[in-house]
């Protein structure tokens, strides 16, 4: 009698922490992918199958090791919905809605919240808080979180876009989320997993910088831990995935800056890991050129430059130039409005239909030297270039001698940038915004700016000041 009364107290004691624990995406409130198949994940204490339900049709997941995965059907967008767990235990999550997710990560200037930091404060920050009220737009924000092994779970919480939510929330991710949800007409839903000071390697798994990188020494800081190379990844990506998604946006490069040779790789790398590792093929991934600033010397041009080629290189990306936005002395500008919606012309042109719109700024294509001038001619400039009236300073020339000077310019009708100065005589190459701060005065009649550039390889250069 007292061995049976054990034995089912202990089922009953199995059966009571035989549970199964979803993701710690999934919660009421949350958005999930339109029109792809909507991955649902989770743990499990027993292996047995975990029974799903959305919009009234049962999906069963099997438990493998602990963990349970399934994907429903694809939906469109709308809501609320409710979605159901079960297994030994059941789960009831509401107010869910379908549309368009994005994930939003970087560094400080990702993770800067609209209300601004102290003295250092967003544009327009207030009416856009005051406005803000919108429960089709759905806000996720990451804890910080450092790990030396992949995380599966992380920790956060999803809110409805309102004044108390929004203002901690990053400002690029909020402009950029209120102007898909404006324009679409369909939920948004931001999921923003940031941290200040952080280089791309801190953001990339540990095979991939072992077998790319493995005679790169990555500069340590025993101080700054969270800078470590992958643990980024395994505290604050690893766990996010597989949730679905439409695309991702960053904002980062200050942090690799000082040591900016080898960005162009290891920023691919970082994509195309992420990528392999959602398993939805190329999702679009859009990122903001980091912005002039009056310290730290033309490492930012070369840093500029590599990301310009990752542009240039890997498919389905885009760049959003901030050279005219930029700040001397302060590295966190205050246009995140500009930024966030410049970085939604590139999804709202390349992922949903608005082709008569531009989305990106001139971008060096090719230049042509005929006597003492040389002509500079642009890709994403159909109808010109353009200075806005503003004073386009910056831009300098240079013969085989590689002295640079400061070179007057016209800018002709067929979209040319005409470039002279009387002090070079055979000119060979063009810079522009090749320095640690420019206000950058260069753009296509869409305002969009156009990025530092040079048309040589050289490293060993002088610039002549007038």
């Amino acid at each position: 009698m007292t061995r049976l009364f054990l034995t089912l107290l202990l089922l009953a004691s199995v059966s009571v922490h035989a549970e199964i624990t979803p993701n710690s995406l999934f919660q009421d409130n949350m958005v999930l992918q339109r029109n792809k198949p909507i991955a649902v994940f989770g743990k499990a204490t027993l292996e047995r199958n975990v029974s799903i339900t959305f919009k009234n049709k049962e999906y069963l997941a099997k438990v493998n090791n602990g963990y349970w995965k399934v994907f429903l059907d694809e939906s469109e967008a709308g809501g609320p919905f409710t979605l159901i767990l079960k297994g030994e235990n059941e789960i009831t999550l509401t107010n869910i809605l379908v549309g368009e997710v994005w994930l939003c990560s970087g560094q400080s200037n990702m993770k800067m919240p609209l209300k601004g930091n102290s003295g250092q404060p967003i544009n327009g920050s207030n009416t856009a808080i005051l406005k803000s009220n919108n429960p089709q737009l759905r806000l996720f924000t990451v804890k910080q979180t450092r790990s030396d092994e992949p995380f599966e779970s992380c920790v956060g919480e999803w809110q409805s876009s309102k004044p108390s939510v929004v203002k901690n929330f990053s400002a690029t991710a909020y402009f950029y989320g209120r102007m898909l949800q404006e324009t679409l007409g369909v939920p948004v839903g931001l999921i923003c997993t940031a941290w200040g000071g952080t280089p791309a390697e801190a953001w990339t798994p540990v095979e991939v910088l072992n077998s790319q990188f493995k005679d790169f020494k990555w500069p340590l800081i025993p101080s700054k831990p969270h800078r470590d190379p992958t643990v980024l990844y395994n505290g604050m990506i690893h766990p996010i995935i597989p949730f679905t998604i439409k695309g991702a946006i960053w904002y980062q490069g200050e942090g690799n800056k000082t040591y900016h040779e080898n960005y162009t790789k290891l920023f691919s790398a970082m994509i195309k890991s992420w990528r392999d590792r959602w398993g939805q093929g190329d999702f679009p991934f859009y990122f903001v050129q980091i912005a002039p600033f009056g310290f730290g010397g033309d490492n930012q041009a070369y840093l500029r430059e590599k990301q310009l080629k990752t542009m240039l290189t890997v498919p389905n990306t885009g760049m959003a130039v901030t050279l005219d936005i930029g700040e001397r002395l302060c590295i966190h500008p205050a246009e995140k409005q500009k930024v966030g919606e410049r970085l939604a012309l590139w999804s709202l042109a390349k992922d949903y239909g608005f082709t008569d719109i531009q989305y990106s700024g001139p971008v060096y294509k090719s230049i042509n030297i005929n006597g003492n001038r040389a002509y500079v001619s642009f890709d994403y400039a159909d109808l010109g270039l353009s200075t806005f009236g503003k004073e386009l300073t910056s831009i300098r020339i240079a013969g085989n001698d590689k002295m640079f000077y400061n070179a007057q310019y016209k800018i002709l009708r067929n979209g040319t940038l005409e470039v002279w100065s009387s002090q070079v005589e055979n000119p060979v190459a063009v810079r522009y915004g090749w320095e640690q701060y420019v206000d950058g005065a260069l753009y296509n009649t869409a305002g969009l700016p156009a990025s530092s550039f040079r048309t040589d390889t050289w490293d060993d250069y002088q610039v002549v000041k007038d």
